[in-house]
């Protein structure tokens, strides 16, 4: 008789970046608090606001690592 694992939810990995539900909801969250933005609505690329860096900072995120792009 095998012991039952309590099961887990899970945090996807797509390439360099988190994926899945977990993905979708940090992405939402961090539009809604104002840390990410589109220059435009319709477009497909979010750039992390000024507040968002102040944030991620407390958070301990090195942004540092992140290459500085043109959206």
């Amino acid at each position: 008789m095998s012991e039952k694992t309590p099961k887990q939810k899970p945090a996807k990995m797509c390439y360099s970046h988190i994926g899945g539900k977990l993905g979708q909801l940090l992405a939402v969250t961090f539009a809604e608090k104002g840390w990410i933005a589109r220059k435009n609505p319709a477009d497909k690329h979010f750039y992390i606001t000024d507040l968002g860096q102040k944030e991620f900072a407390k958070l301990s995120i090195d942004l540092s690592q992140i290459k500085a792009e043109d959206l």
